[in-house]
């Protein structure tokens, strides 16, 4: 594993990344509503990367191994879909809750983060899930310091989401991003505390739980991209570009219109 220490410009570039990740999130937030259709938000999205920020949607066209090229240049999750959701015809109805994952490339450096939207009137059950996947990204958040292991973030985060009566999806995890969109390590969002990778002052790397509202069991759809709760039961997901400072953590991935900080976690300060 090579993890890659972040300093000086480096991180300077990071943070400007990540201020202009977040501000796509602001920008597309008042066309998050009933009738609009998945495409054109990221139609949206991708002409204010390029035409008003200067910056390259990273998905566009991104191929894994194993993968077709990505098609579309935000992801797009509605309802039962756990992530890498490819923007199309779907409208948005009344109800529904829909993340939105942006990474922009800005100067080399990657600025990665998502959101959850609640569309029109969502139920009670939707609005807890991403409550508290919104608390469980954070609480992973608060974990990171020098000298603390990956494991104790992954620990935190599923002891609070199965604490609360959801479940961690375990494919997928968050991951070392720089000039890389994504290099090491690998975050996982489960584990066992004072585990794993010790963490270094100039680490950056994204913390990003997807939490379902039933069993963590989940699927690929034909598309080759999106993945679905197995049991259709809804799943959400937040995310953050988080730097290891001297004396604990940055979250790059700020802006303006960035959600408030959860009062457990300033509490907690």
């Amino acid at each position: 594993m090579t993890v890659t220490i972040k300093t000086g410009s480096e991180i300077e570039g990071m943070r400007i990344a990540g201020r202009l990740g977040s501000e796509v999130l602001d920008y597309i937030t008042p066309f998050v509503k009933p009738g609009v259709t998945t495409g054109e938000l990221d139609k949206l999205c991708h002409d204010y990367m390029i035409n008003v920020q200067g910056t390259i949607p990273a998905p566009l066209n991104y191929a894994p191994p194993g993968h077709a090229p990505y098609p579309k240049s935000i992801c797009t999750s509605v309802n039962n879909q756990v992530c890498h959701g490819v923007p199309g015809d779907k409208l948005l109805k009344n109800g529904d809750i829909v993340n939105l994952d942006i990474t922009v490339i800005k100067d080399g450096w990657h600025g990665d983060t998502s959101r959850m939207f609640a569309v029109g009137d969502v139920t009670v059950q939707a609005k807890r899930l991403i409550q508290i996947t919104y608390e469980s990204m954070w609480i992973g958040i608060s974990h990171v310091k020098p000298g603390a292991r990956l494991g104790d973030v992954g620990h935190a985060i599923q002891q609070f989401a199965e604490n609360s009566g959801y479940s961690v999806v375990r494919e997928f995890c968050g991951h070392g991003i720089g000039l890389n969109f994504h290099e090491d390590p690998q975050v996982l969002h489960y584990g066992k505390a004072g585990t794993g990778l010790r963490l270094e002052t100039g680490m950056t790397f994204t913390i990003e739980p997807m939490i379902n509202a039933g069993r963590r069991d989940i699927r690929q759809m034909p598309d080759g991209w999106t993945i679905t709760t197995k049991d259709r039961s809804l799943s959400a997901q937040w995310e953050h570009t988080i730097l290891v400072t001297d004396t604990g953590y940055e979250v790059l991935t700020v802006s303006v219109g960035s959600p408030a900080t959860p009062d457990r976690i300033l509490s907690a300060a």
